[in-house]
C-alpha cells in the first residue's frame, strides 16, 4: 500500500537530513576547525562527540522534578460532563485530590454529572458551571469558597478544560460560528481564569490550560478552532509572566489528535454541521467551490472522527505532573511520534516547506 503523502514527504525530510548528517557535517566541521586553527583531523572526533551526546539526551530518562503531597489540595476542573474532563476529575480523585467538577449539564442531569454525584464523596463536588454566564461562574466561585476545608489557604488548581470545536474552510464558516467557538474556548477560559485566580494565588497553586497542538500550528477547514486556541496560548504566556511574583505556576497542555478518544465529534454531528454550512453559503461561494469539493472535504472531516489516540492516559498524566509536580513543565505536548514531528515541523521549518509537506 501506498504511503500517504505527508508521511512520504517525511521519509525523505528524514533521509536528506541523515545524508547531510553523513556527508557534509564532517566536511563543514572541517573547514570550520581550519578556520578556528585548530588540526582538522580532531574534526571527526567532534563528530563523535556530538553523536554522543546526541544518544545520551536521548537515553537518559528525564530527571526526577519532586512530588508534592496531593492530600489536602482541592482542584477545580471545567467541562466535566465528557471527554477529559470526566476522565481527569475521575482520575484525580482516585489519586487523592479534593475534586470540584464543573459541568454545563448539571441542573439538567447530564451523564456525566450523575456519574460524578453517584461517588458520594466529600472530595467530589459537582457543580452547575457554564462558563459563558457570568452569574454561573460567579456562584461557582462562592461555592467552591464554601466548600474549602480552609479557604484562607486558597485552592490549589484551577483546570480550564471546557471547550467545544468545529470544522469549515474560512468561507463557509459564519461568524457567527467563529464568536461561538471563542467565546466559549477563549473568553470562558479567560472568564474562569479572572475569577478563580485570587483563590489560587492564595495558595501560590497551578493553573492549568487545555489548549491544543492546533493552537501552534495552522490546520485547514480548522481556523475558527485554531483562532480560539492560538489566543489560549498567547493568555497563557502572559498569565505565567505575570504569576512568576505570586508563586503561581501557569502550564499548558498541548495535545495532539484524541478525537476518537474524547468523541468530540461524531459522524452525524459532522454531516448535520456540513448541511448547514451548505445552505447557508452563498451562491457565489457555493459556485466557485462545487458540490464535489465540498462533500469531499464533508468525508474527509467523518473519516478524522474515528482518527488519532484512543487512550486519554498521556493526556490524564500531563495534567496530573502539572499539577503535583514541584517543578512542572511549561507546556506538555501529549500526542503520537507522527503528531509529535509534525508540531515540530510546522513550528520550526520555514512556512514554505512545512505547508510544501502537509498541505500542498
Amino acid at each position: 500500500m501506498a504511503l500517504p503523502v505527508s508521511r512520504a514527504a517525511v521519509l525523505l525530510l528524514s533521509l536528506a537530513l541523515t545524508l547531510a548528517l553523513g556527508f557534509l557535517l564532517p566536511e563543514a566541521l572541517k573547514l570550520l576547525f581550519r578556520c578556528l586553527g585548530f588540526p582538522y583531523d580532531n574534526a571527526s572526533y567532534a563528530i563523535v562527540l556530538l553523536y554522543f551526546v546526541f544518544v545520551l539526551f536521548m537515553a537518559i530518562p528525564r530527571l526526577p522534578r519532586g512530588t508534592l503531597p496531593i492530600q489536602g489540595k482541592a482542584v477545580l476542573i471545567t467541562g466535566c460532563d465528557t471527554g477529559f474532563g470526566l476522565a481527569l476529575a475521575k482520575h484525580l480523585h482516585k489519586l487523592g485530590f479534593t475534586v470540584f467538577a464543573g459541568c454545563l449539564l448539571k441542573a439538567k442531569k447530564g451523564d456525566g454529572a450523575q456519574e460524578l454525584e453517584s461517588f458520594h464523596c466529600n472530595r467530589m463536588m459537582v457543580l452547575q458551571m457554564n462558563i459563558c454566564s457570568e452569574e454561573e461562574v460567579s456562584q461557582a466561585v462562592e461555592f467552591v469558597r464554601q466548600h474549602l476545608e480552609d479557604p484562607d489557604k486558597g485552592l490549589w488548581g484551577l483546570v480550564n478544560n471546557a471547550g467545544i470545536s468545529t470544522f469549515g474552510e474560512v468561507e463557509f464558516t459564519s461568524l457567527d460560528s467563529y464568536k461561538e467557538i471563542v467565546d466559549v474556548n477563549l473568553w470562558g477560559t479567560i472568564r474562569v481564569t479572572k475569577a478563580f485566580l485570587p483563590l489560587v494565588r492564595r495558595s501560590k497553586g497551578r493553573v492549568v490550560f487545555m489548549a491544543s497542538m492546533l493552537g501552534r500550528m495552522g490546520s485547514p477547514s480548522r481556523s475558527s478552532y485554531c483562532v480560539s486556541k492560538y489566543g489560549v496560548e498567547a493568555f497563557s504566556d502572559c498569565l505565567r509572566q505575570e504569576m512568576y511574583k505570586w508563586g503561581v505556576k501557569v502550564i499548558t497542555i498541548e495535545p495532539g489528535n484524541f478525537v476518537a478518544a474524547t468523541g468530540i465529534f461524531t459522524k452525524e454531528g459532522v454531516e448535520r454541521r456540513g448541511e448547514e454550512m451548505w445552505e447557508r453559503a452563498s451562491e457565489l461561494v457555493r459556485t466557485d467551490y462545487g458540490k464535489a469539493h465540498f462533500s469531499h472535504q464533508v468525508a474527509k472531516m467523518k473519516a478524522f472522527v474515528s482518527s488519532g489516540v484512543k487512550d486519554m492516559t498521556a493526556v490524564l498524566n500531563a495534567i496530573t505532573d502539572a499539577l503535583s509536580s514541584k517543578y512542572p513543565y511549561t507546556r506538555y505536548n501529549p500526542t503520537d511520534t507522527y503528531g509529535w514531528i509534525k508540531l515540530q515541523i510546522m513550528s520550526h521549518l520555514p512556512a514554505a516547506v512545512a505547508d510544501l509537506i502537509y498541505v500542498h
